[in-house]
């Protein structure tokens, strides 16, 4: 399938890629079919492009790569809605904001995006407590974080 992405042009992908989020984003309800695409040159992020709005992606990253002890445990609804077995299907991202200059952009740890890898089912998870912050500093490189 060949999609229109805000950041790279048209783009082709297999139907297989597209990542289901039966509710869709909060803030974007009808937003329901997503793919992740890489960014040349970059190993960190990635995009996150609505199949059906070329025009709304999201920069997103591994949230391990900035905060290494970033956990939390996910509740048994959002097991069973994304019909999870096993822990190594489970795929973490967190939405980023990026800004001029670097150093100004945030991660929001605090509603990570959570996919089965297995089904490509997806939820955008707000944790339940506030031990996260939404627009946490990003450090890069990398630090040792305690959070």
């Amino acid at each position: 399938m060949l999609i229109d992405t805000k950041y790279l042009g048209k783009v082709q992908i297999e139907d297989e890629k597209i990542i289901q989020f039966e509710s869709g984003l909060p803030g974007f309800n009808d937003e329901t079919k997503f793919v992740i695409l890489d960014i040349p040159g970059n190993e960190l992020m990635q995009i996150l492009q609505s199949i059906q709005t070329p025009d709304l992606a999201f920069i997103v990253t591994n949230p391990h790569y900035y905060y290494k002890n970033y956990t939390f445990k996910l509740d048994e609804p959002i097991i069973d809605s994304l019909n999870i077995q096993e822990e190594k299907n489970i795929v973490i991202l967190a939405i980023m904001t990026i800004q001029e200059p670097f150093h100004l952009s945030t991660i929001n740890l605090q509603a990570p995006i959570i996919i089965n890898s297995k089904n490509k089912q997806a939820k955008q998870y707000i944790l339940p407590y506030d031990q996260y912050e939404m627009k946490a500093a990003i450090s890069f490189p990398m630090e040792e974080k305690g959070v």
